[in-house]
């Protein structure tokens, strides 16, 4: 495959550290390895656009799984292997523990199947990560068989985790220096498997946040949401500085520390401990670690017995959602899923972050990038550096956050914003605007969290998330930007902080104006302002049942509920002739809005009437024929049904316009054309999205509706 100037760019900023993505499951095959562990072997043959070097990489990598990873049906040959040779090198999970009564240590090898293999101390203190969770290793094991010997006959030689050995911060920056921010957001989106041309902003920076556990210490973060959308993804398969468990097969000796032996939990060896499978009403969870867990959370520290012991790890819980948004609005809260002895507002406040699993695309085949991307253990290094980094008080030279602000909002919101621009901007080189972005962000993720608190805790009172300008001497400050919740908007009559959209405002709040509502600027593209999306297009956005000519809606990225029907039906209904002016109506996707526009137009026009539609579009690059064949079948198939269809496809790169006009006056101004919808598995016959546009995730998109002579 041909190398993309974009790719080609991330190659020249990073070599030797970067391999493309689709690799990975070329080579995996049966292997039951993790990603970095896979992509570790191919960085040592395959980072280059060679396609010859790639070919004789991914040959070398697959030989080196097939003679040296253990799978477990096979592992009885690799251990007789061993014996036979007296030496054999193994890829495996291993595992140590100190033998009490002969004060050595032991290891075992999870696919090998053998334990109480001899090791020494020197390995396990250069790797303490072999006495808890166990590491992915290339190791060298010895089989000496011999008589009256206190210990078997299996002996680890050497052994190395499967890691960069080296990483250098400065080159680190000096390869993110080459990129601006949007390239840069793609090469992380890219590093982590996904192709960014399927995903708007707003779902870039929810992937990109499923990172900041690992570059910030204590941060406590949660993604709730339907099933298949990747959540637990990056805590399996990215780093091996992080390790997922099943959250029902944890204890207090596993977590935080062993009473018995006085030996330290996960929170002591892993930058990340991460919780799959977390929500469910019926699991059992023992109240005494959950007692451990808030107090950790919240302080850092942690205490069994006597001692009160400080760690660094962040804690990330993922769970699936059964009830779709505005039922559990209206019925319950957004955490309803999790189990009781977690449904408690003591530790949901906890919480800096809650990322809504529901706005991220679920994954598919076609998401997947075959684009170059970092070898994800060199990213989990970056990371890891970034960890001792402290970037809290970078937004501080330009805005303030309210005052009324509790110390843990505060923190929350300075901890997430700190990691996002370890990852985006990790040279402090972040300008207002783009702190502004992700300020506005960070407050909305805590905010979705302290809406739920108001919900299940009466003793919470209502709050309102805000930040304000600076200047540089502090002498002024500007209008408060408030902050709102996406389903906030998206359902004012449920919302997040309890209040019916109908209910009086406090009157000690500070009055909010119609600038400092859209004072959030390039922050309200991201997180949005109370001005955003339910303005004049009411909760859902689309166009109400009647149109106020000069009427003018915004939708946002990731809003739903949103049809054709209910944007133009109301200026569509009654005309005889109507003109769409669409420069990219060219691809099968595009072609297929404009088959549900006409549907629409159909549905609406009397039985007995017809209605010509008259399009104009331009040519497509090097695919006129395809998109000339496209357009007559769908003509040819609203014919019959009284819609006639003509197109007009001009070679015209000065044509931008996109409009829809009537002859009964109306022309309505679209700043994306019929293209407002997010990618959809249309393959998929059951899946709603190929059936109801409601049901759709959209672009961000205005629209105007103006009144014009009829004719």
């Amino acid at each position: 495959m041909s190398t993309s100037s974009f790719d080609r760019r991330i190659l020249d900023a990073f070599p030797s550290f970067v391999v493309r993505k689709d690799l990975s499951k070329r080579v995996k095959g049966n292997a039951l390895v993790p990603t970095y562990v896979l992509e570790y072997l191919l960085g040592q043959y395959c980072s280059t656009d060679d396609e010859s070097t790639i070919d004789d990489g991914v040959q070398r990598v697959l030989d080196i799984l097939r003679d040296h990873y253990v799978n477990r049906s096979e592992a009885g040959l690799v251990r007789s292997r061993i014996k036979e040779r007296g030496r054999y090198r193994v890829i495996d999970r291993v595992e140590a523990e100190l033998n009490d009564k002969r004060g050595a240590y032991e290891a075992s090898f999870m696919n090998l199947g053998i334990k109480k293999v001899e090791i020494s101390s020197d390995i396990v203190k250069r790797h303490p990560k072999l006495l808890i969770g166990g590491v992915w290793c290339i190791v060298d094991v010895q089989y000496q068989l011999e008589e009256g010997a206190s210990t078997g006959p299996w002996y680890v030689d050497t052994l190395k985790p499967i890691q960069v050995a080296n990483f250098r911060f400065e080159d680190y920056l000096a390869g993110r220096e080459q990129f601006s921010v949007d390239d840069w957001i793609d090469v992380l989106v890219q590093s982590m498997g996904f192709d960014p041309q399927f995903f708007g902003e707003r779902d870039k920076l929810f992937l990109i946040s499923r990172l900041i556990p690992y570059c910030e210490n204590n941060f406590n973060f949660i993604e709730l949401g339907p099933k298949g959308t990747g959540k637990s993804h990056i805590f399996s398969e990215f780093s091996p500085h992080g390790i997922l468990i099943s959250g029902g097969e944890v204890t207090l000796a596993k977590l935080f520390v062993n009473n018995s032996n006085g030996r330290l939990g996960l929170v002591g060896y892993w930058d990340t401990v991460a919780f799959d499978e977390f929500a469910g009403k019926t699991k059992r969870v023992d109240k005494s670690l959950v007692d451990v867990m808030k107090n950790y959370l919240a302080n850092k520290s942690f205490s069994r017995g006597m001692d009160t012991q400080g760690a660094s790890a962040s804690f990330a819980f993922v769970g699936n959602t059964r009830r779709s948004v505005p039922y559990m609005l209206k019925h319950s809260d957004l955490f309803e899923e999790l189990p009781p002895a977690y449904h408690d507002s003591a530790f949901i406040d906890r919480l800096h972050f809650y990322l809504p699993g529901w706005e991220v695309p679920v994954i598919r085949n076609e998401l997947f990038s075959e684009g170059y991307g970092f070898i994800v253990d060199y990213f989990a290094e970056a990371l890891r550096h970034l960890r001792n980094l402290d970037y809290s008080q970078e937004y501080t030279k330009y805005f303030e956050l309210n005052r009324g602000l509790s110390e843990r909002d505060r923190t929350s919101v300075q901890k997430t914003l700190a990691g996002l621009l370890k990852i985006l901007y990790p040279g402090r080189d972040a300008d207002r605007d783009a702190v502004e972005k992700l300020l506005a962000f960070s407050m909305e993720a805590r905010k979705r969290v302290y809406d739920q608190l108001i919900r299940i805790d009466e003793t919470f009172e209502r709050r309102e998330f805000f930040y304000r300008s600076i200047d540089e001497s502090d002498s002024e400050k500007g209008a408060p930007c408030h902050i709102t919740t996406l389903e906030e908007r998206q359902y004012p009559g449920l919302r997040g902080d309890g209040l019916s959209h109908h209910e009086e405002e406090d009157p000690a709040a500070e009055q909010e104006t119609p600038e400092s509502s859209a004072a959030g600027g390039a922050g309200a593209a991201i997180a949005g302002s109370t001005a955003g999306a339910a303005g004049a297009a009411g909760a859902v956005g689309a166009a109400p049942p009647s149109i106020e000519p000069g009427s003018h809606i915004l939708i946002e990225e990731n809003q739903t509920g949103v049809s054709f029907k209910r944007l133009f039906g109301p200026c569509l209904a009654g005309a005889a002739h109507v003109e769409i002016c669409d420069p990219y109506i060219r691809n099968f996707h595009q072609v297929k809005n404009l088959h549900e526009l006409l549907q629409v137009i159909m549905e609406l026009k009397e039985l007995t009437e017809e209605v010509e539609v008259h399009l104009i579009t331009r040519e497509a690059d090097g695919h006129d024929m395809e998109q000339e064949d496209l357009l007559r079948q769908v003509a040819e198939s609203f014919a019959a049904a009284g819609v006639q269809l003509t197109y007009e496809i001009k070679n015209d790169p000065s044509l931008h316009a996109r409009y829809i006009q009537t002859d009964t006056g109306w022309k309505i101004s679209l700043d994306r054309g019929l293209d407002i919808f997010q990618a959809f598995n249309r393959r998929d016959a059951f899946d709603l999205q190929s059936t109801l546009q409601e049901q759709r995730r959209c672009r961000a998109f205005e629209v105007t509706y103006l009144r014009v002579d009829a004719g």
